[in-house]
């Protein structure tokens, strides 16, 4: 009889239908997320902020309006906004709740799981996402979903990042990783906030040691904490140069989503180890783990949602139930 799933592991396989699903609905809620010029605010607590993070940098880009994203307990209460954004999958989250109750007139909106939630009543209109709601302590397609639908709401279309996470799904895990005693994971602009989200997925379920940091900023100190038995995983464009700094220590480098470098071309010769970049290996170049398949950067994060799975699995821990978390944070 072959084990059960369990509820991250179903959660993480369901994505690319939620996606597709995210995409359909977001027609239909215009009048519940931000109006294209209003100056907005998103907040939102753990994994929520980071899909804060990476919302606010896509709306700006898209030239929908001056978005900040914050945790909701840092929302400067002295700053001016059209509209601020809540994300909460629980709906319960007590930082979250304080903070839409005490913004007085300014218009709210929030995205959930769960229809009866406090979230529903306490903000001024509500996108519910109860289809993907998780059994898992660990926030994996919720998130995604919730950033899916972002994005389909300013224009995108997500069939090719459905698609890629499909691939995501089925494609082996990049190699070395499983062994790795610590990855510093990258971004750049939208995909900091995915960076920051992969790294506490590994966290959470493996209790790994892992940094997050915008793909510039890794010259300026975490550099100093690659080595062998070390990764560094890019999402999105990996700036030129830095295969080869990665390389220089030793460590193992996967890129498998956006451009190798800003120009768009292949890695330089001496670059670590590398894997799923999608480019074939230059002569001279160090070894790698094989060229793969380049994904959108959030069907990226599907791998590293399955890297953090494996990595507590390997662990002897149970990714549905992480050390010393619950599922909302309520505070008395």
């Amino acid at each position: 009889m072959p084990p059960a799933v369990s509820a991250t592991v179903a959660e993480i396989q369901s994505q690319p239908g939620c996606w597709r699903r995210a995409a359909e609905l977001a027609p239909s809620l215009g009048g519940v997320l931000p109006r294209p010029g209003e100056r907005t605010a998103v907040v939102g607590c753990g994994t929520s902020w980071f899909v804060a993070q990476s919302y606010a940098a896509l709306r700006e880009a898209a030239g929908q309006g001056e978005t900040d994203a914050f945790a909701a307990s840092e929302f400067p209460a002295h700053r001016r906004y059209d509209r601020v954004l809540a994300i909460t999958r629980s709906g319960t989250t007590s930082e979250v709740l304080r903070l839409l109750a005490g913004l007085g007139t300014t218009p709210t909106s929030a995205i959930t799981a769960d229809p009866a939630s406090p979230v529903v009543r306490a903000a001024g209109e509500a996108a519910v996402l109860d289809w993907a709601d998780e059994r898992s302590v660990v926030q994996t397609r919720f998130a995604t979903s919730a950033l899916a639908l972002l994005r389909a709401q300013l224009g995108e279309d997500l069939a090719a990042a459905a698609a890629d996470a499909e691939r995501a799904l089925a494609a082996p895990l990049p190699e070395g990783l499983a062994a790795a005693g610590q990855v510093t994971f990258l971004g750049t602009g939208w995909t900091v906030g995915l960076a920051h989200e992969a790294a506490l997925k590994l966290r959470e379920a493996a209790g790994a040691w892992t940094e997050a940091y915008p793909a510039m900023e890794y010259r300026h100190g975490p550099v100093s904490v690659t080595g062998p038995g070390r990764a560094v995983w890019v999402f999105g464009r990996l700036p030129e140069g830095l295969a080869a700094d990665v390389a220089a220590t030793g460590g193992t480098l996967v890129a498998g989503s956006g451009e190798a470098t800003e120009s768009g071309s292949a890695p330089e010769s001496g670059s670590a180890p590398r894997s799923g970049s999608g480019d074939a290996p230059d002569a001279g170049e160090g070894p790698r783990s094989g060229p793969g398949p380049v994904y959108d950067p959030l069907a990226d994060l599907v791998r590293a949602q399955r890297l953090a799975v494996a990595l507590a699995e390997a662990r002897g821990a149970d990714p549905d139930r992480p050390r010393n978390l619950t599922r909302s944070v309520v505070l008395d």
